[in-house]
């Protein structure tokens, strides 16, 4: 069992406070080049949605080149730059305290307040991940005990399902939308016909 800080959501139960890493540092190849979470859809960057998802998080971590937020975050890098996910997420966990920490890629637009509450609520003991509508774990839609996420073995280029994986996270199903990430044009525009 988890114990340490609490805080209340606004219309939920008391949850942990949480601590928030946000992978912000792709390269885009599959967006042709372009910088992901600047882009935009209905108006704010893929980033802000983001992290007005998580703006209960007591620390929140991007994991990227610094650009500009809404609100303050703390930069961080992954070194080398580029050597992927699970390096980037180590890189972030460096920088949390809470005893649950969510780790989110930076373009999942329909990301919610709701969404992380749920997350949340499930992350004790072994972690929770976000289901897509096929069945497939997003594992940059996840929550965790942050001690079990730094005991996982996240090398530089490595799998993050490969290191996750036999943590063995609860499922949290949920609709499709939620976990829409914007990987493609294709993926951007739809993004934007949906707002």
């Amino acid at each position: 069992m988890l114990h340490g800080r609490w805080r209340s959501y606004p219309d939920a139960m008391p949850g942990p406070e949480y601590d928030a890493i946000v992978l912000a540092g792709g390269s885009g190849t599959r967006m042709d080049g372009a910088d992901k979470a600047s882009l935009t859809v209905a108006g704010t960057t893929l980033l802000d949605r983001v992290l007005a998802a998580v703006a209960g998080a007591a620390t929140v971590v991007v994991v990227g080149d610094r650009r500009p937020t809404q609100r303050p975050v703390t930069w961080t890098r992954e070194h080398p730059a580029g050597t992927g996910p699970a390096a980037a997420t180590r890189a972030g966990l460096a920088l949390v305290d809470a005893e649950v920490v969510l780790l989110l890629a930076a373009d999942l637009p329909f990301l919610t307040a709701a969404t992380v509450d749920r997350l949340l609520a499930t992350a004790a003991p072994t972690g929770a991940v976000l289901v897509d509508d096929d069945g497939r774990a997003q594992w940059l839609a996840s929550a965790w005990p942050t001690d079990a996420l730094r005991a996982a073995e996240l090398a530089p280029g490595g799998s993050l399902r490969a290191a996750l994986g036999p943590l063995q996270p609860s499922e949290v199903s949920v609709d499709g939308r939620e976990v829409l990430d914007c990987d493609t044009p294709t993926d951007l525009a739809r993004a934007r016909e949906l707002a």
